[in-house]
């Protein structure tokens, strides 16, 4: 089925009879009502996808150009527990649809079946959730109430390979997405919030290689067998610039890894070091000598062979984990995810909702054609894809009119939305090609 008739196809699954079996599951819709799940959902989702700023007034407006007249008083009153519940559910229902462009057309990410990024980023909500979604609690920047958003993606597709909401106090590993579900010869790349041995040895056992940031205090193996604990001074005594090593990692996992590390300016150094002492100083905490020695390398380690991931590309693959930041940059700069204009706990909650969900209406979008394209701006993309939201929304109950806006969007998308090369600092999908290019030079 070609990638417009998908995307098509799940936005009807997802947000009319979906929506609306879900409003009566959640209780949103207990007797028969003019706004049932589905107009519910489509009200909020397609209004801010437009523009995340909008007022109950500009709310209300997209209702009755859905054909539910209601007063922006009213559709407040609808914003309760259960509307939470009904959008939240809405957006898991969302995430389960399986929806992957075409792989990107570069050598380096070709060698995997996929290269995942995992990340998350929290969402502060007001104090009177903090029963349902408790907060980070950190003493240095205590958040009473917050939600946690996990996100793993597949660089080469988009395919958003999981999605998942947890309380803010949740821990990266607790919320991580299942090691399991990664096929065969995928590569993951995740921050050090995911870090532990277990974890990367699960990875080893699915067949999947990891590119990982080495956590400072993990005990490494030289060939030897002796044990490094000061991976500086490991690193220092190769009296080289760039290191490529194999090494087993973990006391107790004894995991077999290659450990890349490459001398960073003394000028880089000196500004980590001050960044390190600055964060335990607010703390209340010292720095350790072998973390400050360690800042004076870029270091990763990886279960891949060399003939996957030399050092050079393993430089580049690590600035492509930014990606997925970048995405949810986008998601909070534009999308405005983590604002709302209330201060009512529930409508705040809704909103948050409501906002991720148009999100991955947009995303889809652009997975029609845009993706395809190294040189893709997703921030060019969103605005193209706000303008035409409300005619997604108002033709979403019939399937041939939804295909037809799709295909206006994308003709849109296709014009004006890529990046300029950059000479002094280049793109990440410069230097994914260049990579290449000189792999294959």
């Amino acid at each position: 089925m070609p990638m417009i008739e998908q995307v098509a196809a799940a936005l009807q699954d997802v947000l009319t009879w979906t929506a609306q079996q879900l409003g009566r599951e959640t209780k949103f819709v207990q007797r028969e009502s003019k706004l049932g799940g589905a107009h519910f959902v489509q009200t909020l989702g397609f209004t801010y996808l437009a523009n995340p700023d909008a007022t109950l007034d500009e709310l209300a407006q997209t209702a009755a150009a859905l054909g539910v007249v209601i007063t922006p008083e009213g559709l407040l009153q609808r914003c309760t527990e259960a509307a939470a519940a009904l959008l939240q559910q809405v957006l898991a229902a969302g995430v389960q649809q399986v929806l992957a462009a075409d792989p990107l057309a570069i050598p380096l990410l070709e060698r995997f079946a996929g290269v995942y990024l995992e990340d998350s980023t929290v969402i502060a909500l007001p104090a009177a959730l903090r029963e349902q979604w408790p907060g980070c609690g950190h003493a240095h920047a205590p958040v009473t109430a917050a939600l946690k958003i996990n996100l793993r993606m597949d660089l080469c597709t988009g395919r958003l390979a999981g999605l998942s909401v947890h309380a803010g106090r949740v821990a990266d590993r607790q919320a991580a997405e299942p090691v399991t579900t990664l096929p065969a010869g995928a590569l993951l790349l995740a921050d050090l919030g995911y870090y532990s041995l277990d974890r990367l040895a699960e990875i080893g056992q699915q067949d999947a290689y990891f590119f990982s940031r080495l956590q400072v205090q993990t005990a490494v193996f030289d060939v030897d067998g002796r044990r490094w604990d000061d991976v500086g001074a490991l690193l220092a005594a190769q009296q080289s610039t760039r290191v490529d090593l194999p090494v087993t990692l973990g006391v107790q996992q004894r995991l077999p890894a290659r450990l890349l590390a490459v001398r960073v300016p003394q000028e880089v150094a000196d500004q980590r070091r001050r960044r390190l002492r600055a964060e335990a100083k607010r703390k209340g905490q010292a720095v350790s000598a072998r973390r400050l020695a360690l800042a004076a390398w870029t270091s990763f380690v990886t279960n891949a062979p060399p003939e996957l991931i030399a050092l050079e590309a393993g430089l580049v693959l690590a600035r492509a984990r930014w990606q997925i930041e970048l995405l949810f940059k986008l998601w909070k700069s534009h999308g405005r995810i983590d604002e709302s204009r209330s201060t009512k706990p529930w409508r705040v909650l809704c909103d948050v909702y409501a906002k991720l969900l148009a999100m991955i209406v947009q995303h889809w979008v652009v997975l029609i054609d845009l993706w395809g394209y190294p040189d893709r701006s997703l921030v060019k993309a969103a605005k193209t894809v706000a303008k035409y939201a409300l005619q997604l929304a108002t033709g979403l109950w019939h399937h041939a009119r939804t295909q037809e806006t799709l295909e206006i969007i994308t003709r849109c998308l296709q014009v004006g939305c890529r990046l300029e090369r950059r000479k002094q600092h280049p793109n990440t999908y410069q230097l994914l090609l260049a990579v290449t290019e000189c792999a294959f030079a």
